[in-house]
């Protein structure tokens, strides 16, 4: 749980099931979508920049799934989606609508009765939404997006630095990032506290 197993590195060749979907027919590798990718959640974050959100319009399906279809738009035509298929992590297909709205009804609960620290907010909330596994891929770098605007938006504080380095790559970075998921899947929320600010 709380892993985006899509993320992977290098020249590796898509098959044709990850391909599904796909609006730019002449990628041909991990890399190449990637930076496609990579274009596409940049004019996303650019969109975020130049607006302001209250939680009553940041935590609601409309805008995570509005925000996930920005993020990926140009590239897969399923961007903003809930999945059709259960994956080996998230919740059966099926939950996703109730198990999300439960998350974004307790995430105005948190804000409205101060339940935890701002950081410790926006966390909670990345990390119980990659666990719900919203969309077929993306999910982990959706959640940290979701997770800036929390700080950033809502509580008018500095964007996290995710440890300041690759978390789509096989980095140490990436290790310390997946280590620190785990503890909070367990829940313990510190390593990612930490990791989120270094």
């Amino acid at each position: 749980m709380g892993l985006d197993l899509q993320e992977h590195e290098g020249q590796t060749p898509l098959d044709e099931d990850e391909k599904e979907g796909l609006l730019i027919t002449t990628v041909a590798t991990r890399g190449e979508l990637d930076e496609f990718e990579q274009q596409n959640i940049e004019q996303a974050i650019q969109w975020t920049l130049s607006r302001k959100f209250s939680p009553q319009q940041v935590f609601t399906e409309q805008f995570v799934r509005g925000l996930h279809k920005r993020m990926y738009q140009e590239v897969w035509a399923w961007a903003g989606t809930f999945r059709k298929t259960n994956k080996n992590i998230g919740v059966d297909k099926w939950l996703i609508p109730t198990e999300l709205k439960a998350l974004l009804d307790d995430a105005l609960y948190w804000i409205t009765h101060h339940t935890y620290t701002p950081d410790e907010l926006a966390l909670r909330f990345k990390h119980r939404l990659v666990s719900i596994h919203c969309f077929a891929n993306g999910n982990g770098r959706h959640s940290r997006l979701m997770a800036d605007m929390i700080i950033e938006k809502i509580f008018g504080l500095p964007v996290f630095s995710w440890g300041s380095g690759s978390l789509s790559a096989d980095t140490d970075t990436r290790k310390n990032y997946l280590k620190a998921v785990r503890a909070a899947d367990a829940g313990e929320y510190s390593l990612l506290l930490a990791f989120a600010r270094s």
